[in-house]
């Protein structure tokens, strides 16, 4: 019997074969990071030449799942290349905020002492429900109540990071509470309170198929939620 000693060592699994999905996923799981669907990983992809390695290997198996549909994508001139449209669709546009990190958003201090009501919106906001990645379409208004300590950004960083928040696959409840959270942090506000109200192309396109319902979203927090009067004037104010 050889001894063990004597047998040719086995090559480590060399990491750059690897998938692109199975080399960020380790690094997610090595970090205790969890990846659901609106989650953010950009910190744990290598750049843009593993997000396109990322982006080629969900075109093939895009390609795999027209295959399994039965679409003939070799002599259908309108799916030839479906699988790459697709693929770049949802890494570099309707699932952006997956893979890009937090676009820069310039924070400047209260120098004025700002203590009155300021309402944005309304935002046009584009997502996608993670229950059948179909579109979730809809208007959002953020209302600011700054504080002496409070952080002050510009109007279109409120778009941008909302932008930035919705353009990955989720429900409407967490994603509302998942954007206040972030401009709470970023601003430290006496108050912050959030509405949203979208449509939702899965009881539209799908299930029940009913055009009417929409669902409405709102958050409040500091003195949105101690001062009914603020609270009052925020809601009138939405759709003047």
């Amino acid at each position: 019997m050889n001894d063990a000693r004597d047998r040719p060592a086995q090559a480590a699994p060399d990491p750059v074969a690897a998938p692109a999905s199975a080399r960020i996923r380790q690094r997610l799981q090595q970090a205790g990071q969890r990846f659901y669907a609106n989650d953010n990983i950009a910190a744990f992809i290598e750049g843009p030449a593993e997000l396109q390695a990322l982006e080629d290997e969900v075109t093939a198996r895009m390609q795999g799942v027209l295959e399994s549909l039965v679409i003939d994508t070799e002599r259908d001139h309108n799916t030839v290349g479906t699988a790459r449209r697709v693929a770049r669709m949802f890494i570099g546009e309707v699932f952006s905020g997956r893979y890009e990190p937090m676009p820069r958003v310039t924070e400047f201090p209260n120098a004025e002492r700002l203590n009155e009501l300021m309402i944005v919106g309304p935002l046009t906001v584009r997502s996608a429900c993670s229950h059948h990645l179909v579109p979730i379409l809809g208007k959002l208004w953020v209302g600011v109540l700054p504080a002496q300590g409070s952080k002050l950004i510009g109007l279109s960083k409120f778009a941008r990071i909302a932008e930035w928040v919705m353009s990955r696959p989720q429900i409407q409840e967490e994603a509302v509470m998942q954007l206040a959270d972030l401009i709470e942090s970023r601003l430290s506000p006496a108050g912050l309170a959030l509405v949203l109200e979208a449509d939702h192309l899965c009881m539209q396109w799908r299930g029940v198929k009913d055009d009417a319902p929409h669902m409405t979203n709102s958050i409040m927090r500091g003195a949105f939620l101690t001062n009914p009067e603020l609270r009052k004037e925020f809601l009138q104010l939405l759709h003047t």
